[in-house]
């Protein structure tokens, strides 16, 4: 369903940002200064200037870009750290294009990949991307955001169109993207379907207009081609931002909800909470400086707080924990999420209210597996045999490592926790 989620015109957007910004925007080299903080790559930054000092001159923002893959129903701290920076150049006076790849999502990103992506089909991003814009608007705001989808334009190509998108570029400056390299040197397969993704993507920006387009690190090859596709239909190209990758809470993977490493922006203040608290100590500061509302004077001030030796980690991380939820949430849910993560993790207590599930059970009670199993604790039975191998299931505060045990039939609930923060009322009936 093209343009699904556009929320408002392009162009009238644009109009009614120029007139309500022309005079809110701050010089063009106090605005440099303030996007070039927690970048990796800006290219070419003199051109970026120019774009700058005009759009102050002209009173007419610059169109900012970055497209979003719906390959999960969640946006997650990883996506907020391009997020964040949209938000900066709004603040500036700028225009953002949220765009939704809903079509380049049925192709798949190939950037950093070993082999071919799994396809989707355009139900599940149909699915998936239903959720992602109220999720940008915890950070974005709406008034000077664009929502667009990418089907609107590349749905509707005729094949000549396709051909004529493919002449501006070879084999040859494909193979020179380092995944591509790879494959191709170790002999693995690269579809034809897989070249077109660049291709896809500066396209967009050539229907967008874009002046600026933001991405992470390992989408540079992406968005440099962008620029040579915007200057092949004429167009003054774009300047390329990347930032940051941020790892999950494993400390080692890129943050992904596949990796199961992730901290979900709309997930429960305490989820969140939690979560934070439980990243390596070597991530606080990065995660300072990439997702927290602090200042830069203050990041360092974090970072010189980690140099001491007299410095508590999970001091700082629970000042992480505490921005992170008020940001999403609110100072009120902040202090509640902190309190609940002292009840379980520092005096050990149950939680004020848990759910309570009733199972039914047999003459010699119900089998613990099939009761985490049935009560959505665990996903699997093998998974519930790990977690109680493991040491990772208690019953009533008491841990249990027999996989055989069953529950027996009472009147009252059984407390049943499952690894470091869940909980669940079972009563055998």
């Amino acid at each position: 369903m093209p343009g699904r989620w556009r929320l408002v015109d392009g162009e009238k957007s644009s109009a009614t940002a120029r007139e309500s910004q022309k005079d809110e925007m701050i010089s063009a080299s106090e605005q440099l200064d303030a996007i070039k903080q927690g970048v990796v790559d800006l290219i070419p930054e003199d051109s970026l200037r120019q774009k700058l000092e005009k759009a102050v001159v002209t009173g007419k923002p610059l169109v900012v870009k970055q497209g979003f893959d719906p390959t999960a129903p969640d946006i997650h701290l990883g996506h907020s750290v391009g997020l964040r920076k949209l938000r900066q150049f709004q603040d500036l006076g700028h225009q953002v294009v949220f765009l939704i790849g809903d079509f380049t999502g049925l192709i798949g990103d190939p950037s950093g990949r070993s082999d071919m992506r799994k396809r989707m089909t355009r139900e599940e991003l149909l699915a998936n991307a239903d959720t992602y814009t109220e999720q940008a608007f915890k950070i974005l705001q709406r008034e000077r955001t664009t929502v667009e989808c990418n089907s609107r334009w590349l749905g509707k190509m005729r094949f000549g169109e396709v051909l004529e998108l493919a002449a501006t570029q070879t084999i040859a400056r494909l193979l020179e993207r380092d995944d591509f390299a790879r494959r191709y040197k170790d002999n693995r397969p690269i579809s034809l379907l897989e070249f077109l993704y660049p291709l896809a993507q500066g396209y967009d920006s050539v229907v967008l207009k874009a002046d600026v387009e933001v991405g992470a690190t390992e989408q540079k090859f992406n968005l440099l081609m962008a620029r040579e596709i915007q200057r092949s239909y004429g167009q003054d190209p774009q300047v390329i931002l990347t930032l940051p990758i941020l790892e999950g809470t494993d400390g080692v993977e890129k943050m992904s909800k596949s990796m199961g490493n992730y901290i979900g922006i709309t997930e429960p203040a305490a989820e969140i909470f939690g979560k934070t608290m439980s990243i390596p100590d070597s991530l606080i500061a990065k995660y300072f400086a990439l997702v927290s509302s602090k200042t830069p004077i203050e990041v360092q001030r974090v970072v010189e707080r980690l140099a001491e030796p007299d410095t508590n980690p999970s001091h700082l991380k629970r000042e992480l924990a505490l921005d992170l939820v008020t940001q999403f949430y609110d100072d009120e849910a902040a202090r509640g999420a902190e309190a609940h993560f002292d009840r379980i993790h520092v005096r050990h207590d149950v939680p004020e209210s848990i759910v309570e599930v009733r199972l039914a059970g047999s003459a010699d009670g119900l089998w613990l597996i099939k009761a985490l199993t049935d009560s959505g604790m665990c996903d699997t039975s093998s998974e519930a045999r790990r977690m109680v191998k493991q040491g990772g299931v208690t019953v009533d505060g008491d841990k249990v490592i027999d996989i055989e045990l069953r529950l027996q039939k009472k009147k009252d609930p059984y407390t049943v926790k499952v690894g470091k923060r869940k909980f669940v009322a079972i009563v055998v009936e």
